[in-house]
């Protein structure tokens, strides 16, 4: 299962991508040292390999978004919890975030999400990554909580977690199989 981004020349996203086309696919155990790599580069405190390997054993919702030469661009994990879908991680690769990809995978998220009859979707996010929250806000999530000591800090410190919910009827997302530019 796969969706094709296909990407207009003339436009300044998607710069530093190997080529034109950009396509979704299964995360595989395969693609988890790339990801892998992404991660270490993206995050001070990043998902071990054996995290994703874990989450890909438990058949958790894992995709990638490839460049047309292979190299994974981006990728997202989901876990369907009751009624909604837990977004465990999405990554941009550093080199091409601020390039509208991080939207086409949120996209790809509500897309999934949807597939699966589920209504909405929970994330988690520290209050220091300013970026991801003003992208989700955009998009139409909205905090629901905040998890104290949540994720792990600088010197031996903890950060909170604030928890979001985007209601899928609600959201403000484009398709993730779409022709031009960055959203």
């Amino acid at each position: 299962m796969s969706s094709v981004l296909r990407h207009d020349p003339g436009s300044s996203s998607l710069r530093g991508t190997d080529a034109g086309t950009l396509q979704f696919g299964v995360m595989r155990v395969i693609d988890v040292d790339e990801v892998a790599r992404i991660e270490n580069d993206a995050y001070p405190f990043p998902w071990t390999r054996g995290n994703f390997l874990d989450s890909l054993d438990s058949s958790y919702d894992g995709w990638v978004l490839r460049e047309s030469g292979g190299r994974i661009a981006g990728y997202f994990l989901l876990m369907p919890v009751v009624d909604e879908m837990h977004l465990l991680n999405i990554t941009v690769r550093p080199d091409l975030q601020g390039q509208g990809l991080g939207s086409r995978l949120m996209a790809k998220v509500s897309e999934r999400a949807a597939a699966a009859g589920i209504g909405a979707v929970l994330l988690e996010v520290r209050p220091s990554n300013q970026h991801a929250l003003a992208v989700y806000r955009h998009i139409g999530f909205e905090q629901i909580g905040v998890r104290k000591n949540y994720y792990p800090a600088a010197a031996g410190c903890r950060e909170d977690a604030i928890v979001m919910r985007l209601r899928l009827a609600e959201a403000k997302l484009g398709k993730a199989s779409h022709n031009g530019g960055a959203q």
